[in-house]
Parts: structure tokens; sequence; C-alpha cells
């Protein structure tokens, strides 16, 4: 039963371990009322009656909202006034009933003998929540969802074979060892970007949307020197058969720079560019991790990332970070890595082939889709044409002993913990090791059948590692 009585005293309290709304009132007639009206409540002596701190501390860990209702003539308001500010540190409110405070008419029980319903009381309590988290309420009404007016579909900056890797409002996160050639990779992903109308550009496997409207493509560099830096546009200009630099392609050289001034300088020079060029359309900074003091620093890590994905919303643009990372597998290393992980629409790998002239670029994350299901795409040193070149994809072949090569080390780690795992387990484990969706587990489950990766137990219910892997 939701009712409660009780003194000063702590003796003969019963009461249900948790609940949502707690009324403090000023005497037994007003708890019965409520009761009858299925809320929870107590009362100490009266209204003036100290209440002991110590009660509601543990009072606060049971219920969501500790709420005075005392009676709303001139004893009761003084007296609730006072309890509030006593236990604000608890979070105590106090809720005034719309009676006119006199003898008749100055309680709960006087408010639902004038006819008022429970639900008269529960609308009475959210209009004071509404009053309460206005602020916030107001901050949340531009982020809601209205169904019968759907936001723009997001353009698609970088894709490979139709499957969007960069979009409006989302990062890019190119990853990979030393040399492996991330700087020239990303390079060609500006070349793209920069490109005339109407003409192609060797992008190195991918393709960028046409930036027809001459939006700002801005690339900042935290690592290379202004002579690299400098020879790498000179080369990115050459790819896409420009003589000079436009006008609203713009390239920083950040090293002379504490990091603290590098984001800011990227989140200001963004938001002029913005409003200079009529909207941004690609954004490139080659080494995130030199934003922040330490990459492996969780709250550091998960600001950063934040910020960058705010910025890529608010100006509807595709931001491409590098990372500088080895990644291991389908994860990424660091709490850094794994905000990206997290964020990120799209995660390309970048390593060097068996024949270490050749670099290949593998997907460890799409958003709309299985990264094992992107190609793996390979580019390599030219020569003659002093530049890079994309080789194209590499076999089909290669593609599915990636993928079974990557589900083996999954399934290594998954049974590493036990013997036996259920069909509905082991789609929950994939999901959560390689965060994709439940629908891409389940064709993963499939593919390990087929391989033999996995085998049925004999209650047709759970799985194993067969003794090969």
């Amino acid at each position: 039963m939701p009712v409660i009585l009780a003194t000063t005293t702590v003796s003969g309290w019963s009461m249900p371990a948790k609940g949502d709304l707690l009324f403090i009132t000023g005497g037994e007639k007003d708890v019965m009322s409520l009761a009858a009206h299925g809320f929870h409540a107590i009362c100490f002596n009266s209204e003036t009656a100290f209440i002991p701190a110590a009660v509601i501390h543990r009072l606060s860990f049971r219920f969501k909202h500790i709420i005075l209702l005392y009676d709303v003539d001139s004893t009761g308001l003084k007296s609730s006034a006072k309890r509030e500010e006593e236990l604000k540190e608890y979070g105590v409110k106090r809720l005034l009933l719309p009676l006119a405070g006199t003898k008749t008419e100055k309680d709960v029980s006087d408010y639902f003998m004038l006819g008022n319903s429970r639900e008269d009381l529960i609308k009475l309590f959210l209009d004071y929540l509404e009053t309460l988290y206005s602020e916030t309420m107001s901050a949340l009404k531009s982020c809601e969802v209205d169904f019968n007016n759907p936001p723009p579909i997001a353009q698609m900056i970088v894709s490979v074979n139709d499957v969007p890797l960069g979009t409006q409002g989302n990062l890019l996160c190119i990853t990979g060892g030393e040399g492996t050639g991330k700087s020239n990779y990303v390079a060609a992903l500006i070349a793209g970007a920069i490109r005339p109308t109407g003409t192609d550009v060797d992008a190195l496997g991918v393709t960028l949307h046409e930036n027809g409207r001459n939006k700002a493509v801005l690339f900042y560099d935290t690592e290379q020197s202004e002579v690299q830096l400098y020879k790498n546009i000179s080369n990115l200009l050459r790819r896409c058969g420009r003589e000079a630099m436009p006008e609203w392609f713009k390239a920083y050289c950040l090293t002379g720079m504490s990091r603290k001034e590098r984001l800011l300088s990227i989140i200001q020079s963004l938001d002029k560019y913005h409003y200079q060029y009529g909207g941004v359309h690609l954004v490139v900074i080659d080494g995130i991790a030199d934003l922040i003091k330490c990459a492996n620093d969780e709250a550091e890590s998960i600001a950063v990332v934040e910020e960058l994905y705010r910025l890529a919303g608010i100006y509807k643009t595709c931001i491409v970070t590098v990372l500088h990372f080895i990644p291991n597998g389908l994860k990424l290393r660091g709490h850094l890595g794994s905000e990206l992980q997290r964020k990120a629409a799209a995660i390309l790998s970048i390593e060097k082939d068996s024949d270490p002239a050749i670099s290949v670029v593998k997907a460890l994350k799409v958003r709309d889709g299985s990264p094992l299901d992107v190609p793996i795409m390979q580019f390599s040193w030219d020569k003659e044409k002093a530049m890079h070149v994309y080789l194209g994809e590499k076999p089909k072949e290669e593609k599915d002993k990636r993928k079974e090569d990557e589900l083996v080390a999954v399934a290594k780690e998954v049974f590493s913990r036990r013997r036996f795992v259920t069909y509905v387990e082991l789609a929950e484990e994939i999901q959560s090791i390689l965060e994709v969706k439940e629908r891409t587990a389940k064709s993963y489950i499939r593919f390990m059948r087929e391989k033999e990766i996995i085998l049925k137990s004999s209650d047709n219910q759970s799985y194993y590692v067969i003794g090969n892997f």
C-alpha cells in the first residue's frame, strides 16, 4: 500500500524499496488522502517539526523526487520554504497547491475534496517540472525530431563504390603506422575535393563529391614542417590539374602553435570561412592527437572528438582526421582511438602490403554497411608520374581471406572466456567487438559457419570453435 506514516523517529516505517515520487505533508490526514489516490507520502509531527537530514539522505537514494506538500496558509508556506532551504542539498523541493489558503481550502485533502483527481495533481507536478527544467527543455526543443519534417539527407563527400565513408555532419578517420602513406592518401582526398569542375582525379580509390559551389576546403597539418607541407600541396595541385591554390582552399602548418592554440585556431577559422565562402566542403586535420596533451587521456580524448563532431554537424561538412596509431585488427588503441571508433562514420586503415612498395587501404568501420565487405584498395609510388597512383582493388579471394582472419580473431576472443556460446550471445559479442549492427553480426555468423570457424554443438543451441583455430 502506498501510505507511509512517520514520526520524527525512523521506527515503524514501511515503504517500497524504490519509488519515483514521495510527498512530505503536514499531517496524517493528508498522508491518508494521498495514499487513497495512489501516492507515497510521509509526515512528521507537524509542519513546523524539524526534519532530520539523515532521514532525507537515506530517502534520496530510494526516491527520485521528494516533494514538500504543506498547507498553503501562512504557517505552511513559511515552514515549507524553511524546510526546502534546509534540505536543498538533497534535492528536496516544494509544490504549492492552487488553493485560497483559507481554513477550508488549504491542504491536499481539501484539494481532493474540491473535486480534483489524481491526474490533476500529477498535472500540477508536471507543470512544476516544466518550470524546474525550463532551460533544459528549451535546449532540447532544438534537438527534437519532427517526424513530419524530416531533416535533409546528408550529402556524401567521400565514398567508395557508392558506400558512404564521409558525409556531411560526420567524421572520417584515417589511421595507420608510420610510413604507410597516410599523408599522401589525405592529400589525394584534398585533390579530389578541389579539382576543377567537370574533371576527374586519381583519389587513390575513393570518390570525392564535386565542390561545384567553391565552398571552403581547409587543411590543418600538426606534424610536418612548412617545407614538407608546401611540397605536399604542390603535389596535390599537380594531381588535380591546378597550377595554383584556389582562393577557397586554405592550408596551415600548425607545428609552431601550442596544442590548445591549434584547436582554437581550427574552431575560429572554420567559422570564418564558413561565412566567407558560403559553407565548408571538406576539413582535413593531419594529426588529431596533436590537438591534445595525451591521446590516452580519456577526458581530453572525449572532449576533442565531441567538439569536432559538433563542428561537423554545425557546418554540415565532413571532417577527416588522421590518427597516427597502429591499429590492432578492427579496433583502434587508446582512448582517442576508442572515442573515434564510436563517433566516426568510417575508419580507414592504411598498412603496408607484403610488398613494401604497396600500401593497402582497409575499412575498420563503416556506419552504413559492413567494413569487411568494403574492397581492399591498393596504391603505390609511380616514379614516372612522380606521385602515388591507384592500383585497383585486391582480388576477392584476398578480401574473403581478410574477412576470415578477422572473424577467426573475434572467435578466439569470444571463446577464450567460455567454451560454449549461444547464437544470441555470439551475435551480441560480435556486435560489441566489431561495433556492427545485428543484421551484420548475423551475416558474420553465417560466414563463420560456412568457413567452419564455428560448429554447432550437439544440442543444436550453442557454438564452439573448432580445433584448427
